[in-house]
């Protein structure tokens, strides 16, 4: 009876810490620091970013740091950049973006994932302690309930993704295009794409507009893979 007492008292313990890492990763589909996105990623224009560490102003390609504990991407000038990526609490977010034209996932491998459209990103976390599959939705980013045995019959079909950083990387796939597009992008990039999805979204099913912002978002990861091959 105690051993059955300490099990469901784990498989709660799980269950909250999973739930908060999906809240907060939610959150980030706002954009950093719940802000809105980027003019280039479908938000308002703006005069400029500001570190969210020191509060001075930052250029359009600056970079960003993960927050662990709070599951928040914030905006870094380059002196809290260095200061803070060594810090237990924070992680540089990912820079590598590879392009995935071989990708194997047949129609059954993605049935199984359970996923209802054809647009979604996958991340291992830590802190949920597994992987997270998300699909981005007019109300911000939704967690799919994932199949583990798929995940790692993926990871077998395709070894290179034994290499998907935890935390600061996804895997991204668009299953709406012809062909079928697939990624590894940087985290904030990720979640860029379920704030794009958000902001541009019309009608019952999202529109001329938002199938635009999807292949443009994807040719922009294509370019950044190629350049950095």
């Amino acid at each position: 009876m105690s051993q059955q007492r300490s099990t469901n008292t784990a498989d709660a313990v799980a269950a909250r810490r999973r739930a908060g890492v999906i809240g907060g990763l939610r959150r980030l589909a706002e954009g950093p620091s719940g802000r809105p996105l980027a003019p280039e990623d479908g938000g308002p224009s703006r005069d400029g970013e500001s570190c969210d560490l020191c509060g001075t102003s930052v250029p359009d390609d600056h970079r960003h740091l993960l927050q662990l504990d709070e599951r928040r991407i914030d905006c870094a000038c380059e002196a809290c950049w260095a200061m803070r990526a060594g810090d237990a609490s924070y992680r540089p977010v990912g820079t590598r973006t590879a392009w995935l034209p071989e990708l194997d996932l047949s129609e059954e491998r993605w049935a199984s994932f359970a996923i209802p459209i054809g647009l979604a990103f996958f991340m291992r976390s830590s802190v949920a302690g597994g992987v997270v599959g998300l699909y981005p939705s007019p109300a911000g980013a939704t967690e799919s309930e994932l199949d583990l045995a798929s995940w790692e019959a993926l990871v077998a079909d395709n070894p290179g993704l034994e290499d998907l950083e935890p935390d600061v990387e996804g895997l991204i796939v668009n299953r709406l295009a012809d062909p079928r597009q697939y990624a590894i992008a940087p985290i904030d990039q990720c979640y860029m794409l379920v704030g794009l999805v958000k902001s541009k979204w019309e009608g019952i099913s999202g529109g001329v507009g938002l199938e635009r912002a999807i292949a443009s978002f994807f040719d922009r990861q294509r370019e950044v893979a190629e350049a950095q091959a």
